[in-house]
């Protein structure tokens, strides 16, 4: 499978890089993926727009560093995000939302505590409204130089995503673009190709199995 960097999609994707700085307090890895595409072409966002990208998966994995105080180094954090329109849609409001946290196992009352201040700092109002609050071994797997865009995260038996490269072959109208930026803040990112997509757990009045679709993100993030 031949990895695709076109002109349009590697400004896109150089735009979205940033120097980490030497002394963030906090430093890691950020994964998301929705329910519609992501890196798409206006044609296929219209077809989408208001019928799905309602859902989201967003997993923050903390590399090193402290949040107000409390060490989070080698701890993960997921929310799952159901919302009333699609998500980065600017003609239609978002709000309410309902989300479930899944919060790292291996934490601490202390460290839950301030994964889940970290996460609704990083999402704003997204996460506004937590219906469920889970525990769960939680991993995030990053691809590096060849394999850059192949992270997997588990999330017990609750959440799983798989994402590659996108390449040659995901091209299908050829005006692609990063149509909806990521949902948080990155200091880089680069759209991917979400092979699973899956959310099995209870709070949301909903579960899903995606498969297949240009609708991941994989990044770093730093403050």
């Amino acid at each position: 499978m031949r990895k695709f960097w076109g002109m349009g999609l590697a400004a896109i994707v150089l735009a979205g890089l940033a120097v980490v700085p030497g002394k963030a307090a906090i430093t890691g890895d950020y994964l998301e993926v929705r329910n519609a595409d992501v890196w798409t072409g206006p044609c296929f966002a219209s077809s989408q727009v208001d019928l799905t990208g309602k859902r989201a998966i967003l997993a923050w994995k903390i590399n090193h560093g402290t949040w107000q105080g409390t060490d989070l180094s080698g701890l993960a954090v997921v929310a799952v995000v159901k919302a009333s329109a699609t998500l980065g849609d600017p003609y239609r409001n978002p709000l309410p939302s309902e989300s479930v946290m899944i919060l790292d196992h291996k934490a601490t009352a202390g460290q839950r505590k301030a994964l889940m201040s970290f996460a609704r700092a990083r999402a704003g109002k997204l996460l506004g409204h937590v219906v469920q609050i889970d525990t769960a071994p939680v991993s995030l797997e990053v691809g590096a130089g060849a394999d850059r865009g192949t992270d997997v995260l588990k999330a017990g038996n609750l959440a799983m995503v798989k994402t590659r490269p996108l390449c040659q072959g995901d091209i299908m109208c050829g005006n692609e673009t990063v149509y909806y930026p990521p949902l948080t803040k990155t200091n880089q990112y680069m759209p991917a190709f979400s092979r699973i997509d899956e959310f099995d757990g209870k709070g949301l009045g909903a579960v899903w199995d995606n498969r297949n679709a240009r609708s991941a993100f994989v990044g770093k993030f730093s403050e």
